[in-house]
């Protein structure tokens, strides 16, 4: 292996070691969450971001997150850390439901 490439290689390996998992977006739009659902690895961040002009307040189903109402372009971000399902619903529009999968 040339040295140029054998440092490419520790490069490409220490970036991938040390990379984060990507943050998940969920838009509301038209009095929706856009996915409904996601799936996402353990210690993803999820970013729900409000693409409509009315507030809308984000509310995990078990309680363990709650958003403050959110105008248009806020964002609320939660960390899912363990593996599992959490609902949650807009607490303005209880007919506004998603659901977050947490799994490896």
């Amino acid at each position: 292996m040339k040295l140029s490439n054998l440092m490419l290689a520790i490069l490409l390996a220490s970036v991938a070691h040390g990379a984060r998992a990507a943050d998940s977006i969920v838009e509301i739009k038209k009095f929706a969450f856009e996915p409904k659902e996601i799936t996402v690895a353990p210690g993803t961040k999820v970013v729900w971001i409000n693409r409509d002009e009315t507030p809308h307040q984000i509310k995990a189903s078990d309680g363990s997150f709650v958003s403050k109402a959110m105008d248009t372009d806020d964002r609320q971000e939660q960390v899912f850390a363990k593996e599992g399902d959490f609902g949650y619903v807009c607490t303005l529009h209880p007919f506004m439901t998603g659901i977050v999968h947490v799994h490896k």
